[in-house]
């Protein structure tokens, strides 16, 4: 029988070897107060393969020989009602038998208490066998951990110290629902005129008199969204002239979509599913189009806090694409390696014909590169997450506050930026490595045959939900450039630290990322050289520590054009740094990692000096077009 983990070496290494599961279960565990916690890392590494040994299994033998199913038998609407294809049915009555909706739960509230990294990692199962299957699965416990989660955040969760145990959580019931398979539950932001400009969204939240809440309004795009359960981003206040006062008056709310009587069974709906979305591609996975009028909701927090609540479970749905993408790669990539073994053509197999060796070893190099990324993106968040636990929680001294807030900073900026990252590099390659497994197939690629095309379909909204990768790319670059703004002594700083080490660095590895990341700091050192522009000029008579306050009032719309058009191509610079950083810090443990950090700096020096180049000697000719008024370029034209 096939399984998706036990036939996984490199995923296997992670969860067995390399990952840090002490700190993480502590943290599971609440701080090591949990009865019932794990006696030992060991005692929960031996739970969670077991976990995903099973899961690796039942995605192997049971979804994935079912793809041809999952892809030509779509969901329908009728009667106002969403009705899944059987096989789909069957797929999660069987899932819901093996209980595994409460993976991540804590044990007070039925769940298994494994950390989130184990379910993010079974996301990769999933999807290498059907992604359409894996979104929909992560609907289920993933929103019953958002709603603990946003409880947590907004105080109205109680906790037990000396048992080490929740007493109380705000939406118990509804957890309930989700662990034991009964309900699921969605995200609802996109709405017909707002897509990455949430500021332009126009569902309302209105308060009555007596307190309660109220939404109405449309919402497009919505995965799973014929569930019940539904976190959504509505206007509470209007929005202001400038874009960015729009995210200001955004709230988050829970919203039941429906109640079923549970003597007559009959449903009483307090949305309508307007349409059901015929997609190009992820055939078995409801998206719709549901509007609610006057719908009774809940407030998460305050009033305003919609976007912040946003981000806290938009990270880690970004690091669960990264690990969605992965688990299409791998099957890209098998089923590639596999065809071209045994496809002869001019005396040998395919796979031995150079250009197609290279791209399998590509291909091998980058599903590789992006699990170690995705390993330490899903590591430092969960960290993050249960640090900021254990302090609303856990009674600590002066000294341990400090302590404990300064392990937060750091965990959440290392999540903070390794995030966008592996959510663009993950999305973008899952493209191009099932467009290069289509490739390689030739004409039996283009048949419905082999399921080539399949993934290729699956593969392409990668880019585009949870967060396009443009706006992976303008997050990474505000955040790269604005650090230096902020303290420019330690960027200089940390530039002559890296030429050193390119130079003199211990070890031949060593040099080679350092010169990487040298070629990074200069192209950043460029960018905020040029956006500076006279305000440079004008700085460099004045010392460093006043540079902050020139750099704040800049008009970002006009000032940051050059990072803007360059954004994708400093955020592949930054990933090549990243993933070598990760690599080679791997690689001081275990040494047997060399050899794929090897592979990496082959590909990455040269892909980073060529985005170097492209960055320094190029873009100025279109932002100058860009900056013409229409009238200037109908000159322009007739002059022509």
């Amino acid at each position: 029988m096939a399984n998706h983990y036990e036939d996984n070496d490199d995923l296997r290494f992670y969860v067995e070897t390399a990952i840090d599961w002490a700190p993480l279960l502590k943290l599971t565990d609440y701080d090591g107060r949990a009865e019932g916690g794990f006696e030992s890392p060991e005692e929960g590494i031996e739970m969670f393969t077991e976990i995903l040994g099973l899961l690796g299994g039942f995605a192997g033998s049971e979804i994935a020989p079912r793809w041809r199913e999952l892809d030509n038998e779509p969901p329908l609407l009728k009667d106002g009602e969403v009705v899944m294809p059987q096989v789909q049915v069957e797929i999660f009555d069987q899932l819901k038998e093996l209980e595994v909706h409460g993976m991540c739960l804590p044990r007070e509230l039925g769940g298994l208490a494994c950390p989130l990294l184990v379910m993010q990692i079974s996301n990769e199962l999933m999807a290498r066998a059907d992604v359409s299957v894996c979104a929909h699965n992560g609907f289920h416990g993933g929103i019953a951990m958002a709603m603990l989660a946003y409880s947590i955040h907004e105080g109205t969760t109680e906790f037990d110290i000396e048992r080490g145990r929740i007493s109380r959580t705000r939406f118990q019931e509804a957890i309930e629902e989700i662990r034991t398979g009964e309900a699921w539950g969605s995200m609802d932001i996109t709405e017909p005129d707002a897509g990455s400009d949430m500021g332009a969204i126009r569902c309302r939240g209105v308060q009555a008199e007596d307190g309660s809440w109220r939404v109405s309004g449309p919402k497009i795009y919505i995965t799973s969204g014929h569930g019940k359960h539904h976190f959504v981003i509505a206007r509470t206040e209007a929005a202001g002239p400038d874009p960015l006062d729009g995210l200001k008056g955004l709230s988050m709310f829970l919203v039941t979509a429906f109640e079923d009587d549970p003597e007559t069974g009959e449903r009483v709906r307090y949305s309508t599913i307007d349409a059901l979305e015929e997609k190009l591609g992820h055939h078995a996975s409801a998206t719709v189009a549901i509007s609610f009028e006057d719908a009774p909701a809940e407030l998460i927090g305050a009033p305003g806090d919609g976007f912040k609540h946003m981000l806290l479970l938009m990270n880690n749905a970004r690091v669960g694409v990264g690990f969605e993408a992965i688990g299409l790669c791998e099957a890209a990539y098998r089923m590639a390696r596999a065809f071209a073994a045994q496809r002869p053509s001019m005396g040998k197999t395919i796979d031995r014909h150079e250009m197609i060796a290279d791209y399998l070893d590509e291909m091998r190099t980058d599903i590789q590169a992006m699990r170690a990324l995705a390993m330490h993106a899903g590591w430092h968040e969960e960290m993050a997450q249960k640090l900021f636990i254990k302090k609303q929680f856990m009674p600590l001294t002066e000294a341990e506050g400090k302590a404990l807030d300064a392990d937060l900073k750091k965990h959440r900026w290392a999540s903070r930026r390794a995030t966008p990252l592996l959510k663009y590099y993950a999305s973008e390659r899952a493209v191009d490595i099932a467009r290069c497994n289509l490739q390689i197939h030739g004409g039996s690629g283009y048949t419905t045959d082999y399921g080539a095309e399949k993934l290729l379909r699956d593969a392409l909204v990668l880019p585009i939900y949870e967060g396009t990768s443009q706006i992976q790319c303008l997050m990474a670059m505000k955040d790269t450039l604005l650090s230096v703004v902020r303290s420019p002594t330690a960027f200089f700083a940390e530039m002559a630290q890296v030429r050193w080490e390119a130079v003199s660095g211990r070890g031949a590895r060593t040099r080679q990322v350092a010169r990487l990341r040298l070629i990074q700091l200069r192209v950043v050192r460029f960018l905020i050289t040029r956006l500076a522009g006279a305000k440079f000029g004008e700085m460099r008579s004045q010392p460093m520590s006043s540079w902050k306050a020139a750099f704040a009032k800049w008009d970002p719309k006009r000032d940051f054009a050059l990072a803007m058009l360059h954004a994708e191509r400093l955020t592949k610079i930054l990933v090549d740094v990243q993933v070598a950083e990760v690599l080679l810090a791997q690689t001081k443990k275990h040494p047997t990692r060399g050899e794929l950090l090897d592979r990496w700096l082959e590909r990455a020096g040269p892909r980073c000096r060529y985005l170097e180049d492209e960055i320094t000697h190029t873009g100025l000719r279109l932002l100058e077009q860009l900056e013409e008024t229409p009238d200037d370029a109908e000159q322009l034209e007739a002059a022509k």
